[in-house]
């Protein structure tokens, strides 16, 4: 088994939310910061669990009907980086990213 890693941060975006709203306000519940998209954060802000919007983290609008909003550095750079390289966590603080440490796709 590996380490053990806390979840600060999550980015959440489905397409079947079927059993979301309870999962995520369990995520809320531990501190968990969610971050979301689309109709994924539409369900999620309709139950009154709060999320950052991913336009918010990467400055840039959904587009192509939604199929575009998560390819953006800002969110690949927070899902890819190896915090236990130095390298990277100093890549991550000179851009402004935060890493998630949970995708839920």
């Amino acid at each position: 088994m590996g380490p053990v890693v806390t979840v600060r941060r999550a980015l959440v975006s489905v397409y079947d939310k079927t059993g979301l709203v309870p999962f995520v306000e369990r995520l809320v519940a531990a501190g968990v910061e969610v971050v979301s998209s689309g109709g994924t954060a539409a369900v999620l802000t309709e139950a009154g669990i709060p999320v950052t919007m991913v336009r918010s983290v990467t400055g840039s609008p959904e587009m192509l009907g939604g199929r575009v909003k998560t390819l953006h550095p800002a969110i690949h750079a927070g899902i890819l980086a190896d915090v236990g390289d130095p390298t990277h966590l100093d890549d991550l603080a000179r851009h402004g990213i935060e890493p998630f440490q949970l995708v839920v796709g």
